[in-house]
């Protein structure tokens, strides 16, 4: 529990209208919280009665906490709503910009922003520009042909290239993102009247209780199952511009709901491989980067992609691997190892898995060309090369992640590097 200072409530403070105002800022905070559960909260301070801080705690966790990744999220949403009176001026000071001066800029802890925009949603926003119009009656027309919207900006900056205000909008729009997936039929069949195969076995079953007479011909069609993603993103001091914002697309994929993959599996490396992937399930993502930060000790650090590769082909292929998974690699490609050493571990990892996508940030340059060893050892084991500098590259990975035929810039690299 938070450590939270004395609680006073008045008499007639509308505690029902309160606690049916924090039960909103909770679902706005991403908790799955209903009419249900607020009645159910209701009733259980009712009968619980509100006598001390950590009483009236536990009792409203008890009945809007379902998984251990909420506590967070509901810890930070309680201290600001139910502690400070200020909490509205605190949140808006919190979430504007500042200018820094010689004191300590304030950390926010996991979840507290989530949790002040979860409170200052539905607050008093400044009123939206009135169309400017002559004293006549006249509308004044503006010529806006040449002129571009903030977010079309935002989607076509490199993420080397932007600020912090401007990462912080990124970052919103990648947690939007999906990465849909088409399920694969598996050899297993299921009873299906549309099906294509008869189920003799069934049909004989039917016929001996009607006397042995076939009424009808059963069928059985093959099931289908979801496959599971696998990211290896690389943390590497020539990918720390990028590397931020491709786990916050990680982070995105592994808690969509209804995105169809079985599991997303995610793993950095640098100089070592680290598994992050019990990390990335936390529901807040702040406090899902910060664990995965805290237990991978290479970041900006020199690139092995060969032996990391090694080790995870040695140690994790066959846990993660199987049923047809899909492959994300994140990397530069720009390594220190031996290049040999390289294109056997890419090699065995593409006949692993049922697809290899290599994302690579150097292909946001026009004139870029496979010289590197390390790219040149890894591009012909790659099904699909594409790029992954700003937010439209990754839509667009998103939008042809599903397509059985594309392979990115591939086809143009290969032609590159055959010829030189």
């Amino acid at each position: 529990m938070a450590d939270f200072a004395d609680l006073g409530i008045p008499e007639n403070g509308k505690l029902e209208h309160n606690i049916i105002h924090f039960a909103r800022a909770l679902r706005n905070a991403g908790l799955p919280v209903g009419p249900g559960r607020v009645t159910d909260a209701i009733r259980a301070v009712e009968a619980a009665g509100f006598t001390s801080k950590r009483d009236f705690y536990h009792t409203l966790a008890a009945c809007f906490i379902s998984k251990p990744e909420h506590r967070q999220v509901y810890g930070q949403v309680f201290r600001l709503f139910w502690r400070d009176p200020q909490f509205l001026e605190h949140m808006i000071s919190m979430l504007s910009p500042m200018v820094r001066g010689v004191a300590e800029p304030h950390k926010p802890k996991d979840a507290e922003k989530r949790a002040a925009e979860a409170l200052l949603e539905g607050a008093d926003q400044p009123p939206p520009p009135i169309k400017e119009q002559e004293e006549e009656g006249r509308e004044i027309e503006i010529d806006a042909t040449l002129t571009f919207s903030a977010d079309e900006k935002l989607k076509t900056l490199d993420f080397e290239q932007m600020t912090a205000a401007e990462q912080a909008m990124a970052r919103r729009a990648i947690a939007q993102l999906r990465l849909p997936v088409k399920p694969i039929q598996s050899r297993r069949t299921r009873p299906s009247a549309q099906g294509r195969r008869p189920d003799w076995r069934a049909t004989m079953r039917d016929a001996m209780r009607h006397g042995g007479e076939i009424h009808e011909l059963k069928m059985r069609a093959r099931r289908e199952r979801w496959p599971n993603l696998v990211a290896l993103c690389d943390i590497s001091g020539s990918m720390s511009g990028y590397s931020r914002m491709l786990l916050h697309f990680l982070h995105a994929a592994a808690n969509a709901k209804g995105a169809g993959w079985a599991k997303v599996h995610a793993f950095t490396f640098g100089t070592r491989l680290t598994n992050i992937t019990r990390h990335m399930q936390a529901r807040d993502v702040d406090a899902a980067l910060r664990a995965a930060g805290a237990e991978a000790q290479d970041w900006e650090g020199g690139t092995r992609i060969g032996a990391c590769l090694e080790e995870f082909n040695r140690d994790w292929s066959r846990r993660v691997l199987g049923q047809g998974a899909v492959v994300l690699l994140i990397t530069d490609g720009l390594d220190r190892d031996d290049p040999e050493r390289l294109r056997a571990a890419a090699e065995r990892l593409h006949l692993s898995s049922r697809k290899l996508i290599w994302l690579n940030p150097l292909l946001r340059w026009d004139g870029f060309a496979p010289k590197a060893g390390g790219v040149k050892a890894l591009l012909p084991n790659v099904d699909s090369f594409r790029a992954c500098h700003n937010v439209d590259s990754l839509q667009d990975f998103a939008d042809a992640l599903g397509k059985p035929d594309d392979n990115g810039d591939k086809r143009r690299l290969m032609g590159l590097l055959e010829k030189g």
